[in-house]
C-alpha cells in the first residue's frame, strides 16, 4: 500500500463540549494532522493531545470562533491572523509550516443576515483570503487551505437550493468569491474525486435534518497544484455525526502521498 499522510478538518462546535469526540476521532481514525474550527472559548486542552502523541496550536477567542491545528509533525507557526485588516480581532485563521508544507486552517465568516455589516465582513474577509493566497501562488509555495468556508458552491451542495437563495452562504457574490480562489489554480479536493450530489458536511440540529440527510457541503479543502498532485483520496466521514451530542458538522479528510522533502515521517 502506498504510504500516505492523512489530514482532516472538523468544525467541532465547542472544543469544551466535544473534547472526548476529538480524542476519540484521533485514536480511531489516526489522522496525522487535524484542523479544528469553532472552538468557542479561550482555553485549549494542549496537554490532552500531547498525552496521546500530538502537538497542537490554537488561536482562541472568548465564547466565539477559534481555530486549532493538532499534528503528529512539529508545527511551525507562520500567521495567526489573515493579513489585510489589522483591526480584525476575530479568531478565524491559522497558518503553519508542517513538514515543509504550508497548512492553512480557516473558519470563514457566516455573513448572515445579508445584506448587512456581517455580510460585508464576509466578502471583505474572502477578498483578503484571495489576496493572501495569490501571494503564496505567486511565490510558488505549496499549500492547502482547509476548514469551514461557510460557502455552498453549487446546487448539488445543499438539500434544497430554493431554501438557500437569500442566504449569505449561497448568494451569487459569495459563490463568485469562492470561484475566484479556484481561478488562482486551486483544486476543490472532494470534487477531484467525485461529482456526486448529497455529499454533505453539515446538518442542522433541527427538523430531523441529519435523519433525513438534509445537509450542506460547506467544509472544504482547496489545494495548490503541487499538493493536488500528491492527493490520493478525499472523503467525508459521517460517523461522528452519529455520536452522542455531536457537532452539527462532520470531518472531511484527504490523504496525500509524501513527496520528499514534504510530509516525511520519521
Amino acid at each position: 500500500m502506498e504510504e500516505s499522510v492523512k489530514i482532516s478538518s472538523w468544525n467541532v462546535n465547542s472544543i469544551k463540549a466535544r473534547l472526548d469526540h476529538v480524542k476519540r476521532y484521533l485514536q480511531e481514525q489516526e489522522p496525522d494532522i487535524l484542523m479544528l474550527q469553532e472552538l468557542k472559548g479561550l482555553d485549549f486542552p494542549y496537554m490532552e493531545f500531547e498525552a496521546i502523541g500530538y502537538h497542537s496550536h490554537a488561536v482562541t477567542q472568548k465564547a466565539y470562533n477559534g481555530v486549532a491545528i493538532i499534528s503528529r509533525f512539529p508545527i511551525n507557526i507562520v500567521l495567526e491572523h489573515l493579513p489585510g485588516d489589522k483591526n480584525d480581532e476575530q479568531a478565524r485563521y491559522l497558518e503553519a509550516d508542517i513538514s515543509g508544507l504550508r497548512i492553512i486552517n480557516i473558519y470563514l465568516p457566516n455573513g448572515n443576515p445579508a445584506p448587512g455589516p456581517k455580510y460585508d465582513y464576509k466578502l471583505a474577509w474572502m477578498q483578503r483570503l484571495y489576496t493572501h493566497l495569490k501571494s503564496l501562488r505567486d511565490s510558488n509555495i505549496p499549500f492547502l487551505v482547509g476548514g469551514d468556508f461557510n460557502v455552498i458552491l453549487d446546487d448539488k451542495d445543499c438539500y434544497n437550493p430554493e431554501d438557500w437563495e437569500k442566504d449569505a452562504l449561497f448568494l451569487p457574490q459569495t459563490k463568485a468569491a469562492f470561484r475566484s480562489l479556484l481561478h488562482l489554480g486551486l483544486y476543490d479536493a472532494l470534487r477531484m474525486t467525485s461529482q456526486a450530489p448529497e455529499q454533505y458536511t453539515f446538518w442542522d440540529y433541527q427538523r430531523g435534518s441529519w435523519q433525513n440527510n438534509e445537509g450542506l457541503r460547506i467544509d472544504h479543502f482547496l489545494l495548490s497544484p503541487f499538493v493536488a498532485d500528491m492527493m490520493q483520496e478525499c472523503h467525508i466521514d459521517t460517523t461522528p455525526r452519529n455520536w452522542d451530542k455531536p457537532s452539527d458538522h462532520t470531518p472531511i479528510s484527504l490523504k496525500l502521498t509524501p513527496h520528499p522533502p514534504f510530509l516525511q515521517k520519521s
